[in-house]
């Protein structure tokens, strides 16, 4: 694997960061121009922000990441990589597919392009499972209601 390979896992993006750390990442960012900062200032401080537990720093971080997609064409590969893992942790798992797909349409043999795909859909079918599942309870719930209730209109 080189080192351009390698890209951090979903596990990696739950080990936060202590606020003191983003906190220096944000002021580099804010001595650096804020907007105008380097790219790869806002990249980190984007990073930071994803790590966080703290869904605000995470869309903000996701929000960084797709201005830097935008302006950087050069930086795309690796934007697409962070903003599924971005998108995973704040459950939006449909944004996440799509960034995925679109990076393994360009990198099908990329092992962790390949197994962060397999996490997102298997996370998006237990979802669809759960909703079906939680749709059958909830019909269940209805017809017993209406039987109840429609026995105790007979008598």
């Amino acid at each position: 694997m080189t080192k351009n390979d390698f890209l951090p896992t979903l596990e990696d993006a739950n080990d936060p960061l202590f606020p003191q750390q983003i906190e220096i990442l944000r002021q580099q960012v804010i001595a650096e121009g804020g907007d105008e900062a380097t790219i790869q200032s806002r990249f980190n401080y984007a990073w930071a922000l994803i790590k966080s537990q703290d869904i605000d720093d995470e869309r903000l971080g996701i929000k960084i990441l797709t201005d830097i997609y935008k302006e950087f064409p050069s930086r795309r590969r690796e934007c697409l990589y962070y903003l599924t893992i971005g998108c995973y942790k704040v459950s939006e798992y449909s944004m996440a597919k799509k960034y995925i797909d679109v990076l393994h349409s360009h990198e099908p043999n990329n092992k962790q392009v390949q197994n962060l795909k397999k996490v997102v859909e298997g996370k998006i079918q237990s979802e669809t499972i759960k909703g079906v599942a939680i749709g059958a309870g909830v019909i269940a719930g209805v017809a017993t209601l209406i039987g109840i209730m429609s026995r105790s209109r007979k008598r």
